[in-house]
């Protein structure tokens, strides 16, 4: 696991984003690391490039209506009041297309004045074609008056909904634009690019937003247990993270007489160390400020594990300062100030500023060259920005000098593995699985090989046997929500299983409360149920455990894609197909 809060996440081959996978979008998911997989909705493909098209034009034909050869008013008189409006509307559109859009929408108030009432399908057009051309102008609230006039005639009207969705968006309405943008999602089952590129957008700026005024508002939350140990069970080379033995002797503390000292009991470091061996993970941080602010002689040591804590309870504002302080110790241990490094990095990774780190990465790659870690760590990184030849020698590097690290070696098969499969290269892929099958005979101790395979494996469809390298995680860390959390998807889908996947999930929550990602599959599989109160409730849960404002805007989005199709199948009457 890298240093940020979660182990490696990376994309779905697909490209899309999770609120797209696993929400509005009823069709097989690849969600995060797990898989949500549920039943394709297919769709020809002349119905989908009908579909990707922008919707830039007028409705109806340019050319005159039978009968019509000009605009005369003898011609006028003879005609009907629908013909006469329909005459007004085909010479409005001709303007639209020679992008003279004022005598357009000229044209088309003609139409609307001249339209019998009754004629609703007809008037509705009319009013989504004046929005089009007012759309041209880029005058929004004109867009928007016209758009709801064509969908107060006419309520299933794509058009007008989405037209008036992007003139919403423009005026900074994200909420009423998004239910817009739902609707037309749902009425078009979810095959048109460019609805769901705006419901994309829109989510992503909405739970930005949320995010950001509620992460600086949250009260820091300590993870559970298990969470926190698979944390530091990433490092090898992190000399806070490593048990304290009472009585124990330091080579970089001399007495004057040259014989080492002895650390005492009222080191608040070392209280902290006791409390850390004893779980009592709550008292860490106000005891490392106490040997902080008494100026001990492991300032340098209580600033890392506060800093390390800071950002376990999801405070990196807090965590910088003393992660920079450590860093810039002349006096410190070299190892120290490359594990705060690796820290920093990795929160600078987790507030999406890759160059700052990278930066760190190698600054403590040149720093501590034979430290593990550092690699280890660098070579997550470089997945998470499909840097996956990087990656590979990273891994390389970190075996080289820790042979016997059984997650680097695991971890390496992964990266080779995605490389493969998004290459589609079948023979590497399946050097890739040979891989898998040498870590696990070699090191069947190590969960992260068996669970990295099942991913693996569910990817090529093998899924008795994944299920049974998960079974394997369960049995060697029988505590690790994750794992139930994924053999859940698993069983949605190769068997369809929705029961047995909601009773591993649940699994998941009793044995971790504090497991966000559970409650946010949870949420994701209540949506597909129709159940969106429920979903709603889910995600609101896992937002409160969010560990970065990125994850909290993540989870925002989710919940306001749930929300959003609450409020129109109140509207509309629509809801997605569900499980």
């Amino acid at each position: 696991m890298m240093a940020a809060s979660k182990p490696i996440e990376p994309q779905s081959c697909s490209g899309l984003s999770r609120w797209q996978l696993a929400l509005i979008v009823g069709t097989p998911v690849v969600f995060g690391v797990g898989a949500v997989y549920l039943w394709r909705r297919s769709r020809g493909r002349d119905r989908q490039a009908k579909r990707n098209g922008e919707r830039k034009t007028p409705e109806g034909s340019a050319s005159p209506v039978h009968g019509q050869h000009g605009t005369s008013s003898v011609g006028l008189e003879s005609m009907s009041p629908l013909d006469q409006a329909q005459s007004a509307k085909n010479k409005g559109n001709k303007y639209f297309k020679a992008g003279k859009y004022e005598q357009a929408i000229q044209c088309y108030t003609d139409a609307v004045s001249l339209c019998p009432k009754e004629h609703k399908a007809d008037l509705s057009t009319f009013y989504q074609n004046r929005a089009a051309a007012y759309e041209q102008q880029m005058k929004w609230t004109e867009v928007i008056q016209d758009c709801s006039q064509a969908v107060e005639l006419n309520p299933r009207y794509v058009k007008a909904l989405f037209r008036r969705a992007k003139a919403l968006e423009k005026l900074d309405n994200k909420k009423e634009s998004l239910e817009d943008v739902t609707a037309v999602c749902i009425l078009e089952a979810f095959q048109n690019q460019q609805s769901m590129l705006l419901a994309d957008k829109v989510l992503k700026q909405l739970g930005k937003e949320k995010a950001k005024e509620k992460y600086k508002n949250r009260e820091p939350l300590m993870p559970s247990p298990q969470f926190i140990k698979s944390y530091f069970s990433s490092f090898t080379d992190d000399i806070i993270s490593q048990p304290y033995q009472k009585g124990e002797k330091k080579d970089e503390d001399k007495d004057k007489e040259g014989e080492a000292a002895e650390v005492t009991e009222s080191s608040g470091y070392l209280k902290a160390k006791q409390y850390m061996d004893e779980e009592n993970y709550d008292k860490i941080i106000s005891e490392c400020t106490k040997e902080v602010e008494s100026g001990g002689r492991y300032t340098a040591e209580a600033l890392l594990l506060r800093a390390t804590f800071y950002l376990l309870i999801g405070n990196a504002s807090a965590a910088q300062p003393d992660l920079d302080r450590v860093i810039n110790m002349d006096d410190a241990s070299v190892k120290l100030r490359a594990n705060a490094l690796i820290k920093r990095g990795s929160m600078y990774m987790q507030q999406q500023q890759p160059q700052l780190s990278t930066q760190d990465f190698n600054i403590a790659a040149v720093m501590d060259p034979r430290n593990a870690d550092v690699f280890h760590h660098r070579g997550q990184l470089k997945i998470l920005l499909d840097q996956v030849e990087e990656a590979v020698g990273d891994f390389d590097e970190c075996i080289k000098l820790r042979p016997d690290s059984a997650l680097a070696q695991a971890q390496k098969c992964f990266a080779l593995y995605r490389q493969a499969y998004t290459g589609n290269n079948p023979s590497q892929v399946q050097k890739a699985m040979d891989g898998f099958d040498d870590v696990i005979r070699r090191f069947p101790k190590c969960a992260e090989g068996y669970a990295l395979y099942a991913q693996a494996l569910t990817d090529q469809q093998q899924f008795g046997k994944a299920d049974e390298m998960y079974d394997k995680c369960i049995e060697l860390e029988p505590d690790n929500a994750t794992t139930y959390v994924h053999k859940g998807l698993l069983q949605l889908q190769w068997k369809q299983d929705l029961e047995m996947g909601l009773e591993l999930i649940s699994k998941a929550i009793e044995i971790d409360n504090k497991c966000d990602f559970a409650y946010e599959t949870m949420g994701t599989i209540e949506v597909q149920r129709g159940n969106l109160d429920k979903a709603i409730d889910m995600f609101n849960k896992a937002i409160n455990l969010a560990k970065s404002e990125m994850e909290m805007a993540h989870l925002y989005s989710l919940c306001d894609a749930a929300y959003a199709q609450t409020e129109v199948a109140k509207k509309y009457g629509l809801k997605p197909p569900t499980l």
